[in-house]
């Protein structure tokens, strides 16, 4: 007996799969909610009788609960990074497009190519990102309209209405970030991730909220794994005679680190003796500022996965001549 394959396309209300096992195929279409869940048990039943591997694109929430269902189920689950499924059907030559293709898109890429087990997250997790996600869009809509008062020309009841949002925006988020610490104080796992992180010069209260709800389990990935996962890994172009004069950010990966990591690194490359001689390396070689900062987000970023790894706290001395790795 031979490994079954179910790829899956996830959307809001519905999900596409695709059950491969050597020359065979099955393709169905179930609800997205629980009943359609226990539809796809009974669809799988009558079809498997080996391991099943399912393997589904990374696609926020539409996708959360029907991994942790296939999960309870015994499947090896794996949730991949978007581009490359896209990557992998261009380099198949796939030319169409709809659920039903890219659903066996997927399970074709669960047969061939190499993922990483998903693990589904603590409830202390699930709320801790969702608390995270709130307090980003906060503070997306107090920048929006902080922008909108600037901009002046404005009737007086429209800057009025401008002013009591904003005022209603800054109580949220002082309510939103207080209900984040409680949730990392109930939980002595969270209190002392949060209490290391924030030993590294540059990194406060909130980006360490950001960092302990999407850095994945450190025990599961390298310091170079993690560095892709957050899209910080250079993205180098040559070919023949010519070469790119500039590196640029791959930026495949999560934003919400790349943004979280922004403004910590401005301050570490003032207080963090660790970057501030990265970024006065790179000034002397004649990198340009956005290199420098994106460089420097990296190391932030190498420094946080070395003290969740290591479990001790940022030691300058210590981290000028180790190279973390897992």
């Amino acid at each position: 007996m031979t490994t079954f394959y179910l790829g899956i396309d996830i959307a809001k209300e519905k999900f596409d799969v695709c059950l491969l096992h050597d020359e065979q195929k099955w393709s169905g279409v179930f609800n997205n909610d629980q009943s359609g869940f226990r539809k796809l048990d009974k669809w799988m039943t009558k079809r498997i009788d080996d391991k099943v591997h399912a393997c589904m694109e990374a696609t926020g929430r539409y996708g959360e609960k029907l991994a942790a269902h296939l999960y309870q189920a015994n499947y090896r689950v794996a949730v991949v990074n978007p581009f490359r499924v896209k990557r992998y059907g261009e380099s198949n030559l796939q030319r169409n497009k709809t659920d039903k293709l890219d659903a066996a898109l997927i399970a074709d890429f669960c047969r061939t190519q190499k993922t990483n087990e998903w693990h589904p997250p603590s409830e202390a997790e699930v709320a801790l990102k969702q608390l995270v996600h709130r307090l980003d869009s906060l503070v997306i809509d107090q920048t929006r309209e902080k922008n909108r008062l600037k901009a002046g020309d404005l009737a007086k009841p429209v800057s009025d209405s401008i002013k009591a949002h904003l005022a209603f925006l800054k109580e949220q988020l002082e309510l939103v970030t207080a209900q984040t610490q409680e949730l990392v104080d109930r939980h002595p796992d969270l209190k002392e991730k949060q209490a290391l992180l924030e030993t590294i010069p540059g990194i406060g209260k909130k980006t360490a909220f950001v960092l302990l709800a999407e850095i994945p389990n450190p025990e599961l990935l390298s310091s170079k794994q993690l560095a892709a996962y957050a899209g910080l890994t250079p993205e180098q172009l040559a070919s023949g005679n010519y070469r790119r004069k500039q590196d640029k950010l791959s930026k495949m990966g999560r934003v919400s680190l790349r943004t979280a990591l922004y403004m910590p690194s401005l301050s570490a490359m003032r207080f963090n003796p660790i970057t501030l001689a990265l970024a006065e390396r790179l000034r002397d070689r004649g990198k340009k500022p956005m290199t420098i900062v994106a460089a420097v987000m990296r190391k932030l970023l190498v420094l946080a996965y070395g003290v969740l790894k290591t479990g001790q706290p940022f030691d300058p001395n210590f981290a000028v001549n180790v190279q973390i790795n897992a």
